[in-house]
C-alpha cells in the first residue's frame, strides 16, 4: 500500500495537511487534516451585547470581513426585528460586490492561475508575465476601494452599523469608483482571452453535489432565503441544521457537513451550476467563452467560475454606482432599538460558498447561543471525495505527481482553512467542541 502525504499544502490561506492511502487503484484512505488552531468566537460572544456580535465575527476572517460584518448585521436584525431600506441594501451588496473582486482576484491570479501556466506561484509567474499580475493587482485593489469606500476601511468594516451606515459616500466619490471599475471590465477582457486559451485537466468526478442560496429575485446574486441542492432538494435558510449535518472527526479541527451521508461543494462552481442561467451581459459571454460546462462536475472550474464571477461583480458594481449617480443617496435616520428574545438565521453566498450565522438573544439583547458555519468547513467532505476520484482515476501516476494533483485539486476550492476549524485537539485521539 503507498502512502502520499503533504505536510503543508501550498498557496492556500492557513495550514492544512493531506494523506492519501492507495492499494493499486485504490483509494483506501484521504483525510486532510485542517490544523489551524481553535477559533472560539461563537463562545467569545456568548453574554455579549447584541451591539458587539458584528465587530468580533468579523474578525473571523479578514478576506472575507465584509461578508461577516454584513452577515452578522442582518442577523441580528432579523432577530431584534429591524428593517432596513433599498439604499442599505444596495449599499451592502456594493460592499458585498467589492469582496467578491478583491477575494476572486486573490485567488484566481496569484494561487490558481500558476498551475495552470507551470510557475511555482505569483512571483516567478510575474518574470514572464507581468502584464498579467500587474492588472491582476489593479482589480484587487480596486475591490478594496470599493470596501474602503462603503466599510469605511478594507478589512474589518466600521461605517456598517445596524440599519444603515455610519458615512455615505458622495456622488463625486461614487463616480470615481465607477471609472475605476470600468477600467478594470476593460482590462479583463485580456485576461479571459489568455485563460480561455489554457488547458484544464478533467477532474470531474461522478457523485459531485453542489448547493448554493438561491438569489433573491430574478437575477444572480449573493443574497436569498432558500438553500438549493443540485439534486433538486430546497430549504428554508433557517432549517440548515436539518439541511445537512455537521460531525465531527478526529484528525481535523474542522468538522464535515455531509446531506444524507453525502459531501456536497459550495462556491463559484456551485453557484454557476445553480444560477448561471441568470448571467447576462459580459458575465454570460465570459461562461460561454470560459466553455464551462453547465452543470460541470470537474472541480477545477471553480478557479474559472471565480472569474466570471469578477465579471458580474464589476458588472453589477457599476450598476449599482450607475443607479446611485442618477438617483443620490439620502441620508437616513438609524432606527431605534428595543433589545428583545429572539433569533435570527441568515445565509448569504461569499466568494468560498455559502456562510451561515444564528444569534439567539434574551430579552436584554445578550448572546444566548451562537453558531457561526464557513465555506471550507462545508467543502472539507467534498475535497476528500474528490481526492478519492482522482487518486483512483490517476494511480499510475508517480508520487510527485500525484501530489501536484492533489494539491491542485485542494487549491481549487479555495480553502479559507483559518476560518473553518471549530474544535481543538485536547488530546490524542479525542476531540472536544467548543462551539
Amino acid at each position: 500500500m503507498a502512502k502520499i502525504h503533504l505536510d503543508h499544502i501550498s498557496r492556500v490561506e492557513g495550514h492544512g495537511a493531506l494523506t492519501v492511502k492507495l492499494d493499486g487503484n485504490t483509494v483506501q484512505e484521504v483525510k486532510l487534516n485542517l490544523f489551524e488552531g481553535m477559533r472560539g468566537f461563537e463562545k467569545v460572544v456568548l453574554g455579549r451585547s447584541y451591539t458587539e456580535i458584528p465587530a468580533i465575527i468579523c474578525r473571523i476572517c479578514a478576506i472575507c470581513s465584509a461578508g461577516h460584518a454584513i452577515t452578522a448585521h442582518m442577523a441580528v436584525e432579523k432577530a431584534l426585528g429591524i428593517s432596513v431600506s433599498a439604499q442599505t441594501e444596495l449599499l451592502r451588496e456594493l460592499a458585498f460586490l467589492g469582496m467578491f473582486i478583491e477575494s476572486h482576484s486573490l485567488h484566481v491570479f496569484a494561487l490558481a492561475l500558476p498551475d495552470y501556466l507551470g510557475y511555482d506561484g505569483i512571483a516567478d509567474m510575474a518574470q514572464d508575465h507581468k502584464d498579467v499580475v500587474t492588472t491582476a493587482l489593479q482589480i484587487k485593489k480596486t475591490g478594496n476601494c470599493v470596501q474602503e469606500l462603503i466599510g469605511g476601511r478594507a478589512i474589518h468594516h466600521i461605517n456598517t452599523t445596524f440599519g444603515g451606515f455610519g458615512k455615505l459616500p458622495s456622488q463625486a466619490e461614487i463616480n470615481e469608483l465607477r471609472e475605476q471599475l470600468a477600467n478594470r471590465l476593460s482590462a479583463m477582457e485580456g485576461i479571459v482571452e489568455l485563460l480561455a486559451g489554457l488547458s484544464t485537466p478533467n477532474y470531474a468526478g461522478e457523485e459531485i453535489l453542489f448547493m448554493a442560496v438561491r438569489p433573491a429575485g430574478e437575477g444572480y446574486g449573493f443574497f436569498g432565503d432558500t438553500i438549493v441542492f443540485s439534486d433538486g432538494r430546497e430549504f428554508p435558510a433557517e432549517q440548515y441544521q436539518i439541511a445537512f449535518q455537521e460531525t465531527e472527526n478526529q484528525y481535523s479541527n474542522a468538522k464535515q457537513s455531509t446531506i444524507d451521508g453525502l459531501p456536497f461543494m459550495v462556491g463559484a462552481l456551485a453557484r454557476i451550476n445553480l444560477f448561471g442561467d441568470r448571467l447576462t451581459g459580459k458575465a454570460a459571454e465570459t461562461l460561454a467563452k470560459l466553455q464551462i460546462p453547465i452543470p460541470s462536475k470537474n472541480a477545477l472550474h471553480n478557479n474559472l467560475a471565480q472569474v466570471v464571477e469578477i465579471i458580474y461583480a464589476l458588472e453589477r458594481a457599476i450598476e449599482i454606482c450607475d443607479q446611485i449617480l442618477a438617483e443620490g443617496l439620502q441620508a437616513e435616520p438609524l432606527p431605534d432599538i428595543t433589545p428583545q428574545t429572539g433569533q435570527g438565521i441568515i445565509a448569504t453566498e461569499l466568494p468560498r460558498g455559502t456562510l451561515y450565522h444564528s444569534f439567539s438573544f434574551d430579552e436584554n439583547g445578550l448572546v444566548t447561543a451562537a453558531d457561526v458555519i464557513t465555506p471550507t468547513a462545508l467543502n472539507q467532505a467534498s475535497v476528500e471525495q474528490e481526492i478519492a476520484f482522482i487518486g483512483a482515476s490517476h494511480a499510475g501516476q508517480t508520487e510527485d505527481q500525484l501530489k501536484f494533483l492533489f494539491e491542485r485539486l485542494v487549491r481549487a476550492y479555495d480553502p479559507c482553512i483559518s476560518c473553518s476549524v471549530h474544535v481543538v485537539q485536547i488530546k490524542e485521539g479525542h476531540k472536544h467542541t467548543i462551539d
